[in-house]
């Protein structure tokens, strides 16, 4: 049986995380991305000790150039990539009057135009072999919108877009393009956030309850499966209800 070879983005942490042990236990070869070398470590030391093969790769998605060295090396490795999960992503938070165009500059650029750059990266291989999968990690916010983040809505949004445009270019070759759209996961980032911040939140959330990484990681484990083969262009919700 072939081995199918994933690529997560930002999978040193969090839904990344969650996401490369997930589809490791479904069978992928795995590929950890992302900047944090000693993270990516740990987490390809996980998926060995479920008897699942890593490689770990320093990928900056500000850099093109980094981003065509992952993918080279990944098909040195692999010979082949099946799976891209565009997971990772930064926030620069601040009013719109007030935000610097640095920050805006440099969400978008990571956010979005390193999913794309990743996209473009496999989609050459992926027509030829008529299968793949790519999974773009939208937001909650970038269909609700969020006061103070207009880079990272903005983003969020565009990753939208670009799922259901690739969705239209590439399914004629077997290759589904799909989104899933986190609402309140308890991470990193929404641990750090004041008490009276995460009570509004969850306020929004009819379940009650903040999400976990494991919840974001199943519907991608789904989207990469034969299960998932008829869905393309869809943005699948896991926010307890928070966006309907």
């Amino acid at each position: 049986m072939l081995n199918r070879v994933a690529v997560v983005t930002g999978a040193s942490r969090g839904i990344g995380r969650a996401t490369a042990l997930a589809l490791c236990r479904a069978g992928f070869e795995i590929v950890v991305a992302s900047p944090e070398v000693e993270k990516n470590e740990e987490v390809a030391a996980e998926i060995r000790n479920c008897n699942g093969k890593a490689l770990t790769v320093n990928l900056d998605l500000a850099s093109l150039d980094s981003i065509r060295e992952c993918f080279e090396l990944t098909t040195r490795e692999f010979g082949r990539v099946d799976v891209l999960v565009n997971n990772a992503g930064i926030t620069r938070d601040a009013l719109a009057m007030r935000m610097k165009p640095e920050d805006w500059n440099l969400v978008l650029q990571i956010n979005l135009s390193g999913a794309f750059f990743a996209c473009q990266q496999v989609i050459p291989a992926m027509l030829k072999q008529r299968w793949g999968r790519i999974i773009n990690i939208a937001s909650v916010v970038g269909q609700s919108g969020n006061p103070g983040q207009a880079n990272y809505v903005s983003s969020k949004a565009g990753i939208i877009g670009l799922t259901k445009c690739l969705a239209q270019e590439l399914g004629g070759r077997g290759i589904t393009v799909n989104a899933v759209a986190p609402g309140f996961i308890e991470t990193d980032m929404t641990r750090n956030l004041p008490a009276e911040v995460r009570d509004a939140m969850l306020a929004k959330v009819p379940l009650k309850r903040p999400g976990k990484p494991e919840d974001v990681a199943a519907a991608v484990r789904f989207l990469a499966s034969e299960d998932a083969s008829y869905i393309t262009g869809h943005v699948l919700n896991v926010n307890g209800g928070m966006y309907m």
